[in-house]
């Protein structure tokens, strides 16, 4: 999809999900752990909720933080990009009326002998259309 496009999508975006987790290369990283920092957001179309006032109708984002959180403390894994796979997978699994879902995850203070603030990766991710 182009990014005109992606920017016209509706979308719930929940911001500064934080969580200490176990994850990394060296083994010391998931031994001692690292502060994570997670913004997420679901893409669905908004207007039925908007115009009935019905909760059904959108996603809980308590919930959608309450996954990312349970993923991020979890079993250790030694990439970002797998930890934001497996929310990924987990958040388009769990809000079925989400089309697609964005994850920027962000390692804080990455252990590298540069001055670096955090290191971040971002996925979209789209339903997949049976």
């Amino acid at each position: 999809m182009n990014d005109f496009i992606d920017q016209l999508s509706d979308r719930v975006r929940v911001e500064g999900i934080e969580f200490h987790g176990f994850h990394g290369v060296p083994a010391e990283e998931r031994v001692l752990g690292h502060r994570y920092r997670v913004n997420l957001e679901l893409e669905l179309d908004l207007a039925p909720a908007g115009r009935s006032d019905d909760f059904r109708l959108t996603v809980d984002y308590a919930q959608a933080a309450r996954l990312v959180l349970e993923i991020g403390t979890g079993p250790s894994v030694q990439l970002v990009e797998t930890l934001a796979e497996r929310m990924a997978e987990r958040l388009l699994a769990e809000f079925t009326r989400a089309d697609a879902v964005v994850l920027e995850v962000a390692k804080i203070h990455p252990p590298v002998p540069l001055p670096i603030g955090a290191s971040v990766i971002r996925i979209r991710r789209v339903r997949q259309k049976a």
